[in-house]
């Protein structure tokens, strides 16, 4: 503890030094990065809303690759057997109030679309097997009669003909076409994955409930469900008792939604510190920013570009009718039709990959980290195939300017990752700025006791932040602790610098 005289005049006070910065800086998204067919409608609602132009195209490329699904992979190697299916988990990080929800809501208007397309199909559908189902059940109670009159008669084949001739005269009920889910269970989702297995869009205006209700206890198999299903490319089965067995023969989620700062540092200093979040899950969102907001703010009341928005509409339409032999897939033994790169792109690909090996072999990140970029072995692939998808109608082989685009994206995220990360790997610095933050505000007494902080319930000031957080401060010369011994346990008061408001 400080051996200074906390109340003594502010010369007596060690000299008061700077918070080093807490976040990282993140570059901005370029326009360029977009494809044509999505860019002008990306960019209108990021004009119009005056909120970073990351929040709506995250949104935007979630959504996308969610319509895809398992319609059509890429295999980026020239001979190998390596499918990667453009499934995307995306995550926008920002304070309340920021317009995340209503960017995230404009992107995801044309999966909204095509949900609302397929509910009336189904609704038709639906009413025509109702009326096919009360004729066939007329229709029954006369072959049943006529089964019994055979049977009597001795006529046993007539009877099996009969029986048979009324079995194919059954019919299915139809299935509905699913593109988007907000709030689901487990097993529900796992039923409209069975019955729609290209694969299916889970929005969440706020990530941090779904992130806790997969902590809670006897959630570890909704867990690992999720973990299976972020790569598109397999099965999942589970039992329940009520529900019984259910095959998903393709198990391929996107997940897309909006995360508070605070809450998102507090999962990752448990994930990193060995928590239940130690799995890879929260990794998996590989379009995760956390963008700068505009420094100034300018009325945009104007008409949406429409125009833009018919533009992205089609691509999306367009996209959830894929013809993967038209677009030059080839297939083998029934699988997931796939593209490969052009000759140029595939050796780029080979020379990034090269490099991103070795970078996660040196060891010189952070594990956590080294996790988040390891990820990107199957991201750039996947954002190579969804630009060239949405900008090339003809298909072919994906070409090297898409694979640059998402090499660019890369770089991009890579420095967001470390904005991400950067509280939870220095949990000190970011609460020692965050307590500094409310000293300097006044919104605490001179002197004050540890319990004065962490009984607030600030982000990041729990007792073992809170802690930290002083002892950071007082190396700095910000706070001075005097501990003093009673009868019971030493009781510390903490006194702040004159210059931040002290005494």
């Amino acid at each position: 503890m400080s051996a200074i005289n906390p109340t003594a005049p502010v010369e007596a006070w060690p000299r008061l030094e700077p918070l080093p910065e807490g976040l990282p800086p993140v570059p901005a998204l370029d326009a360029e990065m977009l494809p044509e067919a999505l860019r002008p409608w990306i960019t209108d609602i990021s004009e119009r809303m005056q909120c970073p132009m990351e929040y709506p195209a995250i949104g935007a490329l979630v959504a996308l690759s969610s319509v895809v699904g398992r319609q059509i992979g890429i295999r980026p190697r020239l001979r190998d057997d390596w499918t990667v299916v453009p499934n995307l988990w995306g995550a926008i990080v920002g304070r309340p109030g920021l317009m995340k929800s209503p960017a995230l809501s404009e992107a995801i208007k044309p999966v909204n679309a095509l949900e609302a397309e397929a509910r009336r199909q189904w609704e038709a559908n639906k009413r025509e097997h109702d009326v096919q189902a009360q004729l066939q059940e007329a229709g029954a109670k006369a072959t049943k009669k006529a089964i019994q009159d055979a049977m009597k008669a001795g006529d046993r084949q007539k009877a099996h003909d009969l029986a048979l001739v009324q079995a194919h005269e059954e019919t299915t009920p139809p299935e509905r076409r699913r593109y988007i889910t907000s709030d689901t269970t487990v097993e529900a989702l796992g039923e409209l994955l069975s019955s729609n297995p290209r694969g299916v869009l889970v929005y969440r205006d706020e990530l941090t409930g779904w992130l806790k209700d997969l902590e809670r206890e006897g959630r570890e198999s909704s867990r690992a469900f999720y973990l299976e299903a972020w790569n598109g490319t397999g099965g999942f089965t589970y039992d329940r008792i009520g529900r019984g067995t259910i095959d998903i023969e393709a198990a391929c989620i996107s997940i897309l939604g909006g995360i508070q700062p605070g809450r998102l540092s507090e999962y990752l200093r448990a994930a990193i510190d060995g928590g239940a979040g130690d799995d890879g899950l929260i990794q998996r969102f590989q379009l995760m920013v956390w963008p700068d907001m505009p420094a100034e703010y300018r009325d945009v009341d104007r008409w949406p570009d429409g125009e833009a928005k018919r533009e992205a509409r089609a691509v999306f339409e367009r996209l959830d009718a894929i013809d993967p032999e038209a677009l030059g897939a080839d297939t083998e033994d029934g699988g997931i039709p796939f593209l490969r790169f052009d000759g140029a792109a595939y050796e780029r690909f080979t020379d990034w990959r090269v490099e991103l090996e070795r970078r996660i072999r040196h060891g010189n990140e952070h594990p956590a980290f080294e996790s988040a970029i390891a990820k990107h072995r199957s991201l750039v692939p996947s954002l190579a195939l969804l630009f060239h998808l949405a900008d090339a109608p003809d298909g072919g082989r994906v070409t090297d300017r898409a694979l640059l685009m998402a090499l660019a994206w890369c770089e991009y995220l890579e420095e967001h990752a470390r904005r991400l990360y950067a509280p939870a790997l220095d949990p000190a610095l970011h609460a020692a700025r965050e307590l500094d933050r409310h000293i300097r505000r006044g919104e605490l007494p001179n002197p004050f006791r540890e319990r004065d902080v962490y009984r607030k319930g600030w982000r990041l000031l729990d007792r073992k932040g809170t802690r930290e957080a002083l002892d950071y401060l007082e190396d700095l010369g910000r706070v001075a602790g005097v501990t003093i011994d009673g009868p019971g346990r030493p009781t510390t008061t903490w006194y702040i610098h004159p210059d931040l408001g002290g005494a």
